[in-house]
């Protein structure tokens, strides 16, 4: 492996059930939820640079191209908490939309951390990385491992499970942007019916990809279809169209679908055209990395 350039992927997550629990002290919430990863994935490049400082660049639009990134960020906590004297340059080759509900940006700082372990041979443990991540976004421990996981706190506490049956995943996004915040903020925590996380962890660990579909639940939805009339509506033409399972990811506003037979994706994926630009047919991965090497692409 050529040691100064490294290319990593960062795949999306769906959230197969998202509860929350309340609100916690420190202003976040309490949630537990069940994601997995599918296969449309972003491409981390980094490069080895000797001077000391951190540039970033993106083949997307809408991404900030500064600290606000959290691959930036994920790249400076490095250097700070280890006291790294090189510096990097981040390439990011945009596939997950952005502001989508399916962890796109904390995908690419969850690659870049593991870029940059070895890039930097800073020889961290993968769960020494899952910690660094919880620091930069809730979401960003998961991305660190992929695969199929409980998480809870506030998303960073990371229990894997077996994966899902194969299967596959319709994703349609809106034109539209969601403020994960905000629909925090205007959730009425009292009054929701919580998913039965319980029951979805007992269908994936039995493979039982019908109990799978009729499991799924996300709380967030409550709040974003009434925000967001266009979320509503292709989740209701996915059901009617013919998906087995159909649920909002994340905060939304990607919905996606669950299909066995590609013959049904190819008929939706085309039904849903109509009503957005943005819709993706890929598999569901499911399977998580036991190390870095799985994800890191020689140069």
């Amino acid at each position: 492996m050529n040691d100064k350039k490294i290319s990593i992927k960062a795949p999306a997550k769906i959230n197969l059930s998202l509860d929350v629990l309340g609100k916690r002290e420190d202003g976040y919430h309490e949630v537990k939820m069940i994601m997995t990863t599918v296969d449309l994935a972003d491409r981390v490049e980094l490069t080895l640079l000797e001077e000391n400082k951190i540039t970033i660049e993106s083949t997307g639009g809408f991404v900030p191209l500064d600290q606000r990134n959290l691959a930036y960020q994920a790249a400076m906590l490095l250097k700070e908490t280890f006291g790294v004297k090189k510096g990097v340059g981040i390439h990011i080759s945009k596939n997950i939309p952005v502001a989508a509900g399916l962890a796109g940006g904390s995908s690419d700082a969850a690659a870049t951390l593991k870029g940059l372990n070895e890039l930097w041979d800073l020889g961290l443990t993968i769960d020494e990385v899952a910690v660094l991540g919880a620091k930069i976004g809730s979401d960003v421990s998961f991305c660190v491992y992929g695969g199929t996981a409980i998480a809870t706190g506030r998303g960073e506490h990371i229990q894997h499970i077996k994966p899902p049956p194969p299967c596959w995943v319709l994703l349609a996004k809106p034109p539209i942007g969601v403020s994960t915040a905000e629909v925090y903020r205007k959730l009425n925590v009292q009054n929701i019916e919580h998913p039965d996380i319980d029951a979805m962890v007992q269908a994936i660990e039995g493979y039982d990809y019908e109990a799978i579909c009729r499991e799924l639940g996300n709380v967030l939805e409550t709040v974003t279809l009434p925000l967001y009339p266009e979320v509503k509506q292709i989740k209701d033409q996915m059901h009617r169209l013919g998906a087995d399972g159909v649920l909002m990811s994340g905060s939304g506003p990607t919905v996606f679908g669950l299909f066995q037979h590609e013959s049904r994706v190819n008929r939706v994926y085309n039904g849903l055209r109509g009503f957005c630009t943005e819709v993706y047919a890929v598999r569901l991965l499911g399977e998580g990395q036991e190390d870095f090497k799985d994800s890191i692409r020689e140069k």
